[in-house]
């Protein structure tokens, strides 16, 4: 799927749900970014310690929910965070962490948030 911001919702094809959108219909696609990060920063990518310091708001929240598999994708996060510290971070490494979180926490609508955010962030080191 081809990657890009935006403020809204993309939905095409078969139905499918991801954190509080849905898309039905033929071929339905739903493709949710979150811009909180972004507005914040006033649209500059984020830097490493930014990154890290997402990374372990996600940890928190992560901890804190009932996702049958917190503690491993907390251990994974945690694994980000030292990649993040390192004098030339591993960006393909990097992205991989975050699609791998993204994709592992639908309708987990806190963690969703802050993973797209961080996916975001890591697409631009």
């Amino acid at each position: 799927m081809h990657q890009r911001s935006n403020d809204g919702v993309i939905a095409t094809g078969n139905a499918q749900v991801r954190n509080t959108v849905v898309a039905s219909g033929s071929n339905a696609r739903v493709d949710f970014r979150v811009t909180e990060e972004a507005e914040r920063t006033g649209g500059r990518p984020l830097t490493p310690q930014e990154i890290s310091d997402l990374l372990a708001r996600f940890v928190e929240e992560l901890r804190r929910s009932d996702h049958p598999e917190r503690e491993d994708l907390a251990e994974f996060a945690e694994d980000a965070r030292e990649e993040l510290a390192a004098p030339e971070p591993r960006t393909g490494k990097l992205r991989r962490v975050a699609k791998a979180l993204v994709e592992a926490v639908p309708g987990f609508a806190a963690l969703a948030s802050l993973a797209v955010t961080i996916e975001e962030a890591v697409r631009g080191l």
